[in-house]
């Protein structure tokens, strides 16, 4: 007799990964409930005809309900002019010139927060270095500040323990600033909103660079003995190891340099190892906030007129 097989389209076999590398559901019953369903899964738009649905389809007709929780949808990547990336036409960049010219890093960064993961993302070298100076070099430059001036005037801030509330209002404000960040970031990461978070934590780099630093300059080039110039060493070593703990999912490298040279305990610490930046309630003040807000709208106003 002529025997028959019949073959299930490969999307079948991946829509079954769920339970088919449980062996499920004739063994590992208890492991599946605990894994089951997936937080979230991501691929790219051009597989919600096959992987998205294969998955919805095989786990609703064997559970009743979906695999995933939340699905992040990748869009396609798009030249400088809108067009789509295709070796035909010529407009494919070499991964490995970006790596090489620009790093990691600074692809990361640009790929995460440049717009939401679904978008069309337009790819080129002047996009991604106009990305790595409008946030990676501003970080990198306020962190070059710091140790210089700290290194000079051998500040510890291991050694060094005052009170939000006693110090300067330019500091509190930061520090509010700082707190929001973290809160902003937090609830952008946990809702897969990478391009929010980073927004935030761009926004605030910008404000720490070029409003705390440059209105608090002149209180670095103080002794170190001087309580105020303390306060302004703190209070920017602060923001710098939070700031480093908020971008190392997007910006791992960098972000380990940084808190390895100013927190770091051990040769083996790692900012990769420490725990979540969490909200601080002596810290919060939208009062603050606000006000300030509306001082450096003001002082834009000013330079808008001069100008």
């Amino acid at each position: 007799a002529r025997r028959v097989r019949s073959v299930i389209d490969a999307w079948f076999d991946s829509g079954s990964m769920p339970f088919g590398q449980w062996h499920y559901p004739f063994e590992n019953q208890d492991l599946v409930k605990t894994r089951f369903p997936a937080d979230f899964i991501s691929e790219a738009i051009d597989q919600t005809r096959g992987w998205f649905y294969s998955l919805l389809a095989v786990s609703t007709l064997i559970e009743g309900q979906n695999s995933y929780r939340t699905c992040v949808c990748l869009g396609l990547l798009v030249d400088a002019d809108g067009r789509k990336m295709s070796k035909s036409v010529g407009n494919v960049i070499d991964p490995w010139d970006v790596l090489n010219g620009q790093g990691a890093d600074a692809l990361r960064w640009y790929m995460l927060t440049a717009g939401n993961a679904w978008s069309a993302r337009r790819v080129s070298m002047e996009i991604i270095h106009e990305a790595v100076r409008k946030y990676m070099l501003t970080l990198w430059n306020t962190y070059a500040f710091w140790v210089t001036y700290a290194a000079l005037e051998g500040f510890d801030p291991a050694a060094e323990d005052i009170p939000v509330a006693e110090r300067p209002e330019m500091d509190r404000w930061i520090l509010a600033e700082l707190n929001d960040t973290v809160r902003e970031a937090t609830e952008g990461l946990d809702t897969f909103d990478a391009a929010r978070a980073g927004r935030r934590i761009e926004g605030f780099v910008d404000d720490l660079s070029n409003w705390y630093v440059r209105r608090s300059r002149r209180r670095f080039w103080r002794s170190a003995r001087d309580a105020d110039t303390r306060a302004a060493f703190l209070t920017l070593w602060e923001c710098l190891v939070t700031v480093s703990r908020l971008s190392a999912p997007f910006t791992p490298f960098v972000a380990d340099e940084i808190f390895t040279n100013l927190a770091a305990r051990s040769e083996d610490d790692s900012v990769h190892l420490t725990d979540w930046p969490a909200l601080m309630a002596d810290r919060e003040d939208d009062e603050l906030r606000s006000r300030m807000g509306l001082v450096r709208k003001l002082v834009g106003l000013g330079r808008s007129a001069r100008t």
